[in-house]
């Protein structure tokens, strides 16, 4: 056991991911043309971050391999630093920009968000000359994520409350985090402003009509885990107690029910595998940061184990529907601090 988790488990999650960074297809553009130039492969328009379908997910396995290696052996660590070193190149960072920066919408918040958690993953631990060269490459494109998000967050006039990937409140709390990772105070305090105009009013959230066919995040609790990084124990007690009143008392969660063969093959309904594994730990984190003697907190981190089981448990017979972006939400839940790991 490595850091609180199975060895075989980390393993084949690093196989997973690794051998999705260099899939290219099929491919899921969220791309804008603005001239037949613009019709390239994705190793060519993106070239960190393509393979695992999507861009975004792309971006959050290449977090998921920084955040593995202090864990996982060294011939696994070795094939992580090769990849990285193919990927997080200076040359690559500027082929990127030169594709993000004519595209002002692209991939917010979510994969900007999901960039930023990956920077702030690089700063991380100990002093490590390759992380900190992997770093300064990426730089430039953290800070146009970083800036775009802020100016995204201070306009934004109401919450964005999906479970998809365009919910606001997951995307601040990652913007959150990054911020004060890296010690940038200015961003923080913006944040955690926008945060609290755009949820210290909310009262009665429809947390019975969660989930939707869709969602792979919660709404719903998604407001609460960022309010738990913006207010004190007892503050968001209090904001619980009107947001979302049965939560952890007459409102227990229960994991959603496995997916079908089927369902693992359609990339929508597979969401739910995620959903399991975001509720695990945004309960487990949630409960940490009520005050301790807060009678929620045994129920909440009683419901986030059962969640993180059930989504890891989901791994298993994952097609690439979900197998490109999952490993790197189980790897989030099995290293949450508030998990123990």
């Amino acid at each position: 056991m490595m850091g609180g988790m199975d060895d075989a488990l980390l393993a084949r999650l690093a196989d997973t991911i690794l051998g999705n960074l260099v899939r290219e297809y099929p491919c899921q553009l969220a791309h804008v043309m603005h001239a037949d130039a613009d019709a390239r492969p994705p190793r060519d328009l993106t070239p960190v971050f393509w393979g695992c379908y999507d861009w975004h997910s792309s971006v959050h396995s290449t977090w998921a391999l920084v955040r593995m290696r202090p864990r996982v052996d060294a011939a696994t660590r070795a094939r992580i630093d090769a990849r990285l070193d193919e990927r997080l190149t200076r040359a690559n960072v500027d082929g990127e920009l030169a594709y993000v920066t004519p595209r002002p919408s692209f991939e917010r918040p979510y994969g900007l968000a999901w960039l930023l958690v990956l920077a702030a993953e690089l700063r991380a631990g100990d002093a490590d000359p390759r992380t900190d060269a992997w770093a300064g490459a990426l730089a430039p494109l953290e800070a146009l994520a970083q800036a775009r998000l802020l100016a995204w967050a201070e306009r934004l006039p109401a919450p964005i409350r999906t479970g998809e990937h365009g919910q606001s409140a997951f995307a601040l709390r990652l913007a959150l985090d990054h911020a004060r990772a890296t010690g940038d105070a200015a961003a923080a305090a913006a944040l955690a402003a926008a945060a609290a105009r755009l949820h210290d009013d909310d009262a009665d959230l429809p947390l019975a009509l969660e989930p939707g066919a869709y969602d792979f995040v919660s709404p719903t609790l998604g407001a609460a885990w960022l309010i738990a990084a913006v207010r004190a124990p007892d503050d968001l007690a209090a904001w619980l107690d009107r947001a979302a009143p049965a939560l952890g008392r007459g409102a227990r969660l229960t994991p959603p029910p496995a997916t079908s063969p089927a369902e693992r093959a359609d990339g929508k309904l597979v969401h739910r595998d995620g959903l399991a594994l975001s509720r695990a730990w945004m309960l487990a984190e949630l409960a940490a940061a009520l005050p301790p003697d807060d009678d929620r907190r045994a129920a909440l981190a009683a419901d986030a184990a059962a969640h993180g089981a059930a989504g890891l448990a989901a791994l298993e017979g994952m097609t690439y529907a979900g197998s490109h972006w999952l490993p790197s939400f189980a790897l989030r839940w099995l290293t949450s601090p508030a998990r123990g790991a």
